[in-house]
């Protein structure tokens, strides 16, 4: 008997135990080039031993029966009892599976062998690190290429796919900075192999997720733009989902306008109907209703604010929200509190944190509601959303671009006054030129309590003045809605006329002017006859003089 190395004599066997797709044919192949085997039985013995091995991890245990025999060259030949045809159909199948998920979804695909630190990456691999075709790759180009913030966490996952207490598993993502100069995502998943304890194989695959990446920064972008609008709007942001029939979304307004914590809002849609005003009810439904069907409603109607029973008008803008699909799948809204205000606001921009507090502390001492801003693009950022009031504007720190403020304020047609307190270096110049943009009152330091309350107190009368100008403009619009027919019968109510009087002077029947009267009260959003009256005579309607 040839007592020469052992050697696999026939195609099937090379088949099967040099196919680079299956790792554990590889291992059998590479114990068996290693070995120094004299015979037939220690091949056999070799077999068996790695066989045990590796039969758990194949589904079809398709390497579970092997026999080995001798021929007259003493040479030993090996013979596949199962399914050798079906074996090389799937392998072929699972080579076409690999080619499909590279080319359709730029699948890279790679391996390691943990114990000599050998790396083999595919084209596909090297290009997302910047590397050209078949250029040489081993750890340190591996490493060079991850984002510096991201290589703890990528060697820590390294390191505990290796431990042998674990499931071998790697999944994570990481930036990778490549030698083309252009900073990817890459998204990686694959696992180790361990014999005995010992990692020996890893096989993985890898994509690029970049855009997946930047649409997520951008997500998470748009939702801070909309949260710091919704957190500083005067009005009330809203969304529902119409299918759940629930409120998802209240933004900080809703607290103002109906007067108790958003957390005890009720959150199904029915329930919040309960606070509307049973006259506008069916209104605001069929609203809801036009907007789930994909239009767009504007609508005004009453609320009752649970805690003190004070009616409030509101008018809302609701929009329709749509999925990938085009489906309405959310309602939102904008609704505006028509309600008057008697509230005074002042914001300070710019001020120190020692500053802030003490000029906080005079203004509200005032009756004034403060709010602070860091400096002039947080200001900026928001102010065309702010409620009425007036601006402070302290320079006496290095945030000379807080100099602007009244010029943007002018630019924008922002109706807020701005008040100047110049810096300490200032001059006549510095103030000619804040009042040149725009500036309400400029304030030279040293800053006076006195100086400050005086121009506060004419800036506020100013503002009250320009409110009461607001309200009259925003009733002349109401009363423009009505009809010649109903200014004539609105002219008559403040004339101190009766439905009868008033019917008797136009010749038409008193059931008719009750009719048009309604009519009046819905198109003004008034609630009763003397708020009526108050909005005509805002608006400037005066009887005519008696003759």
């Amino acid at each position: 008997m040839n007592t020469g190395r052992s050697r696999l004599g026939n195609r099937t066997a090379r088949a099967l135990f040099h196919s680079a797709l299956f790792s554990c044919t590889l291992l059998l192949r590479r114990s068996l080039d290693s070995a120094d085997l004299d015979t037939p039985r220690q091949v056999m013995q070799r077999m068996k031993s790695i066989r045990d091995c590796i039969t758990p991890d194949i589904e079809d245990n398709a390497f579970g029966g092997f026999s080995t025999r001798t021929g007259p060259d003493t040479r030993p030949t090996t013979r596949e009892l199962g399914k050798t045809a079906g074996l090389i159909e799937s392998l072929r199948l699972s080579e076409a599976r690999l080619r499909a998920a590279r080319e359709l979804v730029g699948l890279a695909v790679y391996s390691w062998n943990p114990q000599t630190d050998v790396l083999d990456w595919d084209d596909g691999l090297r290009a997302l690190w910047g590397l050209r075709s078949g250029e040489p790759v081993d750890r340190s180009v591996f490493e060079a290429g991850i984002h510096p913030e991201d290589r703890p966490r990528v060697r820590d996952a390294i390191a505990a796919c290796l431990d042998p207490s674990g499931d071998g598993r790697y999944v994570i993502e990481y930036r990778v900075r490549g030698r083309d100069g252009v900073e990817r995502w890459v998204a990686t998943s694959g696992r180790t192999t361990f014999v005995h304890g010992r990692p020996v194989d890893f096989i993985g695959a890898a994509m690029d997720v970049s855009q997946r990446k930047r649409s997520e920064a951008d997500t998470r972008e748009s939702e801070a733009r909309f949260r710091g609008f919704a957190e500083h709007s005067t009005n009330l942001l809203w969304i529902v989902d119409p299918g759940a029939g629930l409120i998802e979304y209240r933004s900080p307004a809703y607290e103002r306008i109906w007067g108790h914590p958003r957390s005890e809002a009720p959150s199904r849609v029915d329930d919040w109907f309960a606070h509307v005003h049973p006259g506008d009810a069916d209104r605001v439904r069929r609203a809801l209703r036009s907007v789930q069907a994909g239009g767009v409603a504007l609508t005004e109607y009453r609320i009752v604010r649970p805690r003190d029973g004070e009616v409030r008008w509101l008018r809302d803008t609701s929009f329709p929200i749509r999925d990938a699909a085009g489906e309405v799948t959310k309602i939102g809204g904008i609704a505006e509190d028509l309600s008057r205000q008697d509230e005074k606001q002042v914001y300070l921009v710019g001020s120190s944190a020692s500053e802030e507090r003490r000029l906080s502390r005079m203004m509200r001492k005032l009756g004034l509601r403060v709010r602070a801003f860091p400096g002039a693009e947080a200001f900026l950022d928001i102010a065309p959303f702010l409620a009425p009031g007036c601006v402070l504007v302290d320079l006496r720190r290095s945030d000379r671009k807080a100099a602007s403020i009244p010029l943007e304020l002018r630019a924008r047609s922002i109706p807020l006054n701005a008040i100047v307190i110049g810096p300490d270096d200032g001059d006549v110049t510095t103030a000619v030129a804040a009042m040149k943009d725009g500036a309400a009152d400029y304030l030279q330091p040293p800053l006076t309590d006195v100086a400050l309350e005086t121009a506060l107190s004419s800036i506020t009368t100013e503002a009250r003045a320009l409110a009461e100008t607001a309200a009259g403009d925003e009733a002349a619009a109401r009363m423009g809605r009505l009809s010649p027919r109903e200014r004539e019968v609105l002219t008559g109510l403040v004339e101190g006329g009766t439905n009868k009087m008033i019917a008797l002077k136009l010749g038409i029947s008193p059931r008719t002017i009750e009719l048009h009267r309604s009519q009046i009260m819905a198109k003004v959003n008034a609630t009763n006859l003397a708020e009526l009256l108050q909005l005509a005579m805002e608006a400037g309607l005066r009887p005519p003089p008696r003759r």
